[in-house]
């Protein structure tokens, strides 16, 4: 089979297409003929070694994130069958309920390969099947932006209509939350630093947008948005220089959703005394499991959403989708076809 592999830290300039034996399922294993991938952010660290320890040392095949079609199944396998189309999980050992110290460490492209190869094993509970509107691409594009979202929206926030609901940026995440807060009713406040973007999320139903790199202090404008009342859940994707930002445009009792740290991990000065003055709820959001990923593939299809896709590489351009995302230009997810 081919893969692509991070020979060396550095980047995109550090991945290699090699030839690998090609691998047989076992008895409860399925073999699956991948067809699409997506990147995340995530996979932009790994590719430069910022996991150190905690990720595989040598030719780690990347990405987390992956579509194919079942083309062998054990003989103690009887979930799929052969030509079912199914997703990877984020989490291959988290089937539902609350993750553990194992579970929280069984995620792909890290300390164990993932789906950037044209053939790959799974056990069953490693995957989902596919609902059939969605192509490949647009498939391969969920397991972690899309999960993500629905966890910080609907999971575990329990957000409703009538909610006012804040997206930073317009990557996978951000667009994911706005498709599902429009879903279920919500009004949302959108933040970009390109006004052509913001004109982008606009169409895509954003109700209020916000140009961050003209008004430093978007927190209060997004408050005066919601009348001085503050917003209900904001997706903090942004970490150390928008954290403050957020904490103050949330309302009394509202939720932070800590999903990424783009701008720096740290923060310094974390306002803790605003957290626990005004009851503000921060909750971690780490994707999900596989039963809430079932969940939010019956929702999509019941509303036939449709990821929005960047744009798509081949695979043997691998390297230049990860500069693609790492330039920062990308509106919605950057996809490979393998």
């Amino acid at each position: 089979m081919k893969a692509v592999v991070i020979r060396k830290p550095e980047g995109p300039d550090g991945l290699e297409i090699v030839t690998l034996p090609n691998p047989e399922p076992g008895p409860d294993e399925i073999l699956v003929r991948m067809a699409a991938a997506s990147i995340n952010y995530r996979d932009l660290l790994i590719s430069i070694g910022a996991y150190r320890s905690r990720q595989k040392a040598e030719d780690l095949i990347p990405l987390s994130d992956g579509v194919g079609k079942v083309v062998k199944v054990g003989a103690a396998v009887s979930e799929f069958h052969v030509g079912d189309r199914v997703s990877s999980l984020f989490f291959r050992d988290w089937t539902g309920g609350e993750p553990d110290n194992r579970t929280i460490e069984s995620d792909w492209g890290r300390d164990t390969d993932g789906m950037l190869c044209t053939l790959k094993v799974f056990k069953p509970h490693n995957v989902v099947k596919v609902p059939d509107y969605l192509s490949d691409i647009e498939a391969a594009s969920l397991p972690c932006a899309a999960l993500t979202a629905w966890n910080a929206l609907i999971g575990d926030a329990q957000s409703k209509p009538g909610d006012t609901v804040l997206i930073q940026g317009t990557g996978g995440v951000a667009l994911f939350a706005l498709q599902f807060a429009k879903m279920i009713g919500a009004e949302v406040i959108a933040t970009s630093s390109s006004d052509e973007k913001l004109e982008r999320v606009r169409e895509l139903g954003a109700d209020h947008l916000i140009n961050y790199a003209n008004n430093l202090d978007w927190g209060k404008q997004a408050l005066e948005i919601t009348g001085g009342r503050g917003v209900d859940n904001v997706m903090e994707l942004g970490g150390k220089e928008t954290f403050k930002q957020s904490l103050i445009s949330v309302r009394p009792g509202g939720t932070l959703s800590m999903i990424g740290v783009l701008s720096g991990a740290t923060f310094g000065n974390a306002l803790l005394p605003f957290v626990v003055s005004r009851k503000v709820r921060m909750q971690g959001v780490t994707v999900g499991s596989r039963a809430d990923m079932q969940s939010m593939l019956r929702a999509m299809a019941a509303h036939q959403i449709k990821p929005v896709i960047d744009k798509v590489f081949p695979f043997e351009a691998s390297a230049d989708a990860f500069r693609h995302l790492k330039s920062g230009a990308h509106f919605g997810k950057v996809c490979i076809e393998i």
